[in-house]
């Protein structure tokens, strides 16, 4: 096993409490996962902190930066943003009734489908997720500033690579 860094973290303590009763045990996977889970969690909660002031949570930055990604006129159909977020209709049905009371959206008719609607972005709405995404990226600049560019990069990397190992359950 290589000599363990000079900075640890609370996964090094779990890691060597395993160590201790049982040491037949590999916990690589424990140190890259427990580190995955601890920062996504760490920066979950600081990038809420930094939609706050924009009066969105995490899930209604999410609908908003969605129909912002997706390029002029910034509208999907209610369907489509459920696939792309993984969410229910009816949880997304919440989510766009706050969004549009709060006049960042708005929905309407699809001309095409008389059952269908269009969930589009209003200027408000449009501003809004620029301003938030700039905030949340801000955050996250600022926590890879403990790693060099090319570590950033090759964290990147890896973190494709095992993501694209890594199939969904479905």
């Amino acid at each position: 096993m290589s000599e363990r860094p000079q900075r640890q973290d609370p996964v090094d303590a779990i890691i060597d409490q395993w160590a201790t009763v049982r040491p037949d045990l590999d916990t690589r996977p424990m140190e890259i996962f427990g580190r995955i889970h601890r920062l996504s969690r760490t920066m979950g909660d600081r990038t809420e902190k930094a939609y706050a002031p924009h009066g969105i949570s995490r899930g209604e930055f999410d609908v908003l930066a969605t129909l912002r990604r997706s390029g002029e006129p910034y509208t999907l159909s209610p369907r489509q943003l459920s696939a792309t977020l993984m969410l229910t209709t009816g949880g997304m049905t919440g989510r766009l009734d706050k969004l549009e009371r709060a006049g960042l959206l708005r929905r309407s008719p699809d001309p095409h489908d008389r059952r269908g609607l269009h969930v589009t972005l209003t200027e408000k709405g449009l501003a809004l997720i620029d301003e938030a995404v700039g905030a949340g990226v801000a955050v996250q600049t600022e926590a890879l500033s403990a790693l060099t560019d090319e570590q950033a990069g090759q964290l990147a990397d890896l973190l494709r690579e095992l993501l694209a190992g890594t199939p969904e359950d479905r």
